[in-house]
């Protein structure tokens, strides 16, 4: 049975970076590529970035620059996220490919890029 897991992902203030990982399980022949997309509230999932085995990986315009993906010789990839962006806060999932026939989709990991609610303070004398 095809599976793949997403690690990584959290919560993050404007200009950090998180890294997201993928692993693939269960795919009898070799997987020739694997892919992050990333679908905000209220919006349509889109590609981040992919990379295959046989050209060179590609990015969305909105992150390229920021973010970096890698796929060692087993079945697992990165995404290195850097200078992240309130739009960047997505749920981000990976998708990997055997061929034409053979494709799995994590569940996804969350990713929050806020300032965060603050804290009031109170200042008395």
């Amino acid at each position: 049975q095809l599976h793949v897991a997403e690690s990584g992902g959290g919560f993050v203030q404007p200009g950090g970076s998180l890294r997201l990982s993928c692993a693939a399980f269960g795919f009898t022949f070799p997987i020739n590529s694997m892919a992050w997309y990333r679908q905000a509230p209220g919006k349509e999932r889109e590609m981040v970035a992919r990379i295959s085995t046989t050209s060179p990986a590609v990015y969305a315009d909105s992150v390229k620059g920021r973010f970096h993906t890698s796929k060692d010789n087993t079945n697992t990839a990165d995404l290195f996220m850097n200078n992240l962006k309130p739009e960047d806060t997505a749920v981000y999932y990976c998708n990997a490919r055997s061929g034409a026939l053979y494709s799995a989709w994590g569940e996804g990991a969350k990713v929050t890029v806020s300032w965060g609610q603050g804290t009031q303070v109170t200042a008395s004398s």
